[in-house]
């Protein structure tokens, strides 16, 4: 089986669980944060929403270098509201996806390389970055989403099985 045709599955059923839990942030709760040193819930929430999108830099380029020339990159600006943020989930994902089911097992093993003003903090193939610094990282920050999301009393959706909030998948 070739690499992409193994990892799809796991891309939409993560995705999906991601659009359920993306779903449920409130407008009203995009400036919340459960401690100073956190970030807001439409930062959090933004940041999911953009992961997706990293799929295809890292299958299309062969590194991505945070601060080049010395000039650390700039974030995108946080989504506003919550039909942004579906809206740029759901762009990311389309355009993720795309880039995904068509890359060859040649190039996903093909190293990859996180640079920072010109030197190399890591290298790895780039199906390894592909679990590791989007699909897990992505899970990641859902969960934390998921935190924001309980101690505002928001209902937690079902991801790898019952939540508090509901019975099932």
């Amino acid at each position: 089986m070739a690499l992409n045709a193994a990892l799809l599955p796991e891309f939409d059923q993560e995705m999906a669980s991601t659009r359920k839990t993306l779903e449920r942030v409130p407008d009203s709760k995009f400036s919340w944060k459960p401690h100073e040193k956190s970030g807001a819930m439409g930062w959090l929430a933004g940041h999911v929403a953009s992961i997706p999108g990293w799929l295809a830099f890292t299958i299309k380029q062969d590194s991505l270098d945070l601060a080049p020339g010395g000039v650390q990159m700039q974030p995108p600006p946080p989504p506003r509201n919550s039909k942004e943020l579906l809206a740029e989930f759901d762009k990311n994902v389309k355009e993720g996806r795309a880039v995904l089911a068509a890359a060859s097992d040649a190039e996903l093993m093909k190293p990859w390389s996180l640079l920072n003003n010109g030197k190399v903090t890591m290298t790895l193939p780039k199906v390894a970055v592909v679990r590791g610094f989007v699909m897990n990282h992505l899970i990641h920050h859902r969960a934390q989403l998921g935190v924001y999301l309980r101690l505002n009393n928001i209902p937690v959706p079902a991801i790898y099985g019952p939540s508090a909030d509901e019975g099932g998948f």
